[in-house]
């Protein structure tokens, strides 16, 4: 009967112990998601009218400007776990599209994935823990490389843009680029570069339709090039967008359904924060709204420790921001 007693205060003491063990732990990863949680992932805005100057004139923040944040990711194919908090999947195309919805335009403003910015470094339970300069297109490698990876992508571009909101994104896994391409029946364009040895269909000088992963190879390829830097690709992503914007515009002119049937054959490799309806919306303003053009902005790349680092000029981005975000006072 007393070793009876012994052993249930023997259990009693190690159950104790095993309740103050994980008590501890819990509370210690409770501490962390609360402090995390206070140091604030993605930018508030305020609604306070904001004056700005700029070559010698006064700017405001236009009322009703709507941007939309398109990604192209460099993984093809396979799905990240969502409760990763990193990945190895940067965003090696930005674009962000502004829609001046007053005026009825909007344009396109291509950002260089080599850029040197602020992003954000997310903790275990994806919030913000601190911050550091890198290549803009690794603030994608930090969240579940899904919709916490997009969200800390449009934090590091709104940033960078001088605090400009970035409303809406959409991710594209790259091979998404070859379907589109062959829903619009090819894109037609002049190749700007010398792809010998890397896809040697592609002949600089010549004009090409491209069609299925010829396409991918146009706008993606950069190693193994004469000119490998991520300056002349952009040059490439941004001719081959000007000539698929034509060709969708001629689809959907063609057939009212296209933007609809096109989003669900692509659904499979997008991930955006608004519902195919919304997408649909958007898509009119594509063909309805008149498009001003892409804007790149100027600076220097220089060859980084491991990987090229592109320096965006101040002016530059000052005069993008104050072109599609400001008007002037009146």
């Amino acid at each position: 009967m007393g070793k009876s007693k012994g052993n249930k205060s023997k259990y009693f003491k190690i159950a104790t112990i095993a309740f103050v063990i994980v008590f501890l732990i819990s509370g210690a990863l409770l501490l962390l998601r609360i402090w995390e949680k206070q140091q604030g992932v993605f930018p508030v805005y305020d609604s306070e009218e904001i004056t700005v100057e700029f070559n010698g004139n006064e700017y405001v923040l236009k009322e009703n400007v709507e941007s939309f944040l398109v990604m192209g990711l460099d993984k093809v194919s396979g799905e990240l776990s969502s409760d990763s908090y990193n990945n190895n999947q940067s965003a090696d195309f930005l674009m962000l599209f502004v829609f001046d919805n007053d005026l009825k335009k909007f344009s396109a403003i291509h950002i260089n994935r080599d850029t040197m910015a602020n992003i954000n470094i997310l903790g275990v339970n994806g919030n913000k823990v601190s911050s550091d300069v890198k290549q803009i297109a690794l603030a994608h490698t930090y969240g579940n490389g899904k919709e916490i990876s997009c969200r800390n992508t449009m934090d590091a571009v709104s940033e960078f843009l001088q605090d400009s909101k970035v409303n809406h994104y959409l991710s594209l896994k790259m091979d998404a680029v070859a379907v589109l391409n062959d829903l619009v029946d090819g894109v037609e364009v002049t190749v700007l570069d010398d792809f010998t040895g890397v896809d040697d269909t592609l002949v600089k000088g010549q004009k090409v339709t491209l069609m299925g992963e010829q396409a991918l190879s146009y706008v993606r390829s950069r190693r193994g090039l004469e000119q490998d830097d991520n300056i002349s690709r952009m040059e490439r992503q941004k001719q081959y967008i000007g000539a698929l914007y034509d060709k969708v515009l001629q689809c959907v002119k063609a057939d009212e359904e296209f933007i609809a049937s096109a989003a669900l054959e692509m659904s499979e490799y997008m991930l955006s924060d608004r519902s195919v309806t919304q997408l649909q919306e958007l898509a009119k303003k594509f063909t309805e709204y008149e498009f001003t053009g892409i804007q790149s902005i100027e600076g220097e790349s220089k060859k980084g420790a491991e990987f090229m680092e592109f320096y965006a000029d101040n002016d530059s981005v000052n005069k993008i921001v104050i072109d599609n975000f400001y008007k002037i006072q009146k």
